[in-house]
């Protein structure tokens, strides 16, 4: 199911990078990865066009990080080390950006998230496509407020 496009404002932790990004899905395209640098990173990734990204400030604080086939393009923050984005290998002309970073959103606001197998059926190594690997779920608990 296709979302609707939504424009959001976006820094990583420090506030030295900051962006507006145009989700043209808005947040069906939300999904985690099981690929090495996923994993560790543990953020939720929502697609942007590669011209729906306006960098406000502190693009030139970011650090580019890339391993193995160096296709994936991923993008720190220097200052704070956040990630912010990066440009995906399993489509070239799209960004993946990091949900925690959108002003008002969090990745504890999605109950479920598709996690798409990126080890060993990675989108961009074999010609069936994206390969669900399972879905991650979130259940908040009322957290009581207790006193000493």
């Amino acid at each position: 199911m296709a979302g609707k496009p939504e424009t959001f404002h976006a820094s990583c932790h420090c506030g030295t990078v900051q962006f507006d990004v145009t989700l043209p899905e808005g947040f069906a395209s939300a999904r985690r990865c099981t690929c090495s640098i996923c994993a560790m990173r543990g953020a939720v990734a929502v697609s942007a066009n590669l011209d729906g990204i306006n960098f406000l400030q502190g693009q030139d604080a970011l650090t580019l990080y890339q391993f193995n086939t160096k296709a994936a393009k991923h993008y720190f923050c220097s200052k704070c080390g956040i990630y912010t984005h990066h440009q995906r290998r399993s489509n070239p002309n799209e960004f993946g950006v990091n949900v925690a970073c959108l002003d008002g959103v969090s990745p504890f606001d999605f109950k479920e998230i598709e996690v798409l197998d990126g080890v060993k059926h990675h989108t961009s190594d074999t010609k069936a496509g994206p390969r669900l690997a399972g879905v991650l779920r979130f259940e908040a608990f009322q957290i009581d407020d207790i006193s000493n």
